[in-house]
């Protein structure tokens, strides 16, 4: 990706700029059949600043201290009636996010790259929008807008409250990597799946992504 310096980064933001150079493919065929409905695509970038990107969201106002470590367990998001297990996913042989396994298409996928959500920094959770078979977890995720709630239940069980402030459509083959999943200094959530226009050669041309910040702990 270009901008991008491979050297001189540490953390789970270092893990990130390494392996996401080329952007974020989680789902790389998307649906094997075109359909004539797709899921629904963010209108616009909602974000509270005017600012047309993830990653600039609200001033820090109230946001909770941020949580110790640990692993999410289950993701809500009640505006479009997600509730559903997470698991943990790391990188594949190609260096890409790995997707939930899409035999479980309501299975979502906690970046073990990244913090866990509720820590200082940005932690990222991925799903399928569809599969073969149909609509899959995330199918719905572009109809977010700001103030929708995401819910994350915890292992240690705290359940970390997260208010959306940015929901976009970014590139594949370009994807704004630091913009995306720099640390802001704060608890911050990202929620990613397929979006953008679908053609049966190269399936979804790009992310939808969703970012949120820590308002309330459980």
């Amino acid at each position: 990706m270009q901008g991008t310096n491979r050297t001189g980064t540490r953390g789970a933001w270092g893990v990130i700029v390494v392996v996401l150079l080329i952007g974020v493919h989680l789902v790389r065929g998307g649906a094997e059949e075109l359909r004539a409905e797709g899921p629904p695509q963010p209108l616009a970038v909602a974000a509270p600043d005017g600012t047309r990107a993830a990653g600039t969201g609200p001033a820090p106002g109230s946001v909770p201290d941020p949580l110790p470590a640990s692993p999410p367990v289950r993701v809500r998001v009640p505006a479009v009636r997600i509730d559903a297990p997470v698991t943990e996913v790391g990188l594949d042989a190609d260096g890409w996010i790995e997707a939930p396994p899409p035999e479980d298409d309501h299975l979502t996928g906690w970046f073990t790259g990244a913090v866990t959500p509720g820590e200082r920094g940005t932690a990222v959770v991925v799903g399928h929008v569809d599969t073969p078979r149909g609509r899959a977890v995330f199918y719905d995720l572009g109809a977010l807008g700001k103030g929708h709630r995401v819910e994350i239940v915890r292992r240690d069980g705290r359940t970390a409250v997260f208010a959306v402030y940015g929901v976009e459509v970014v590139p594949k083959e370009d994807f704004p990597a630091e913009r995306v999943y720099g640390d802001a200094g704060l608890p911050e959530l990202r929620l990613i799946t397929c979006g953008g226009t679908f053609t049966r050669e190269t399936g979804y041309e790009g992310n939808v992504v969703v970012s949120a910040r820590l308002v309330e702990v459980r």
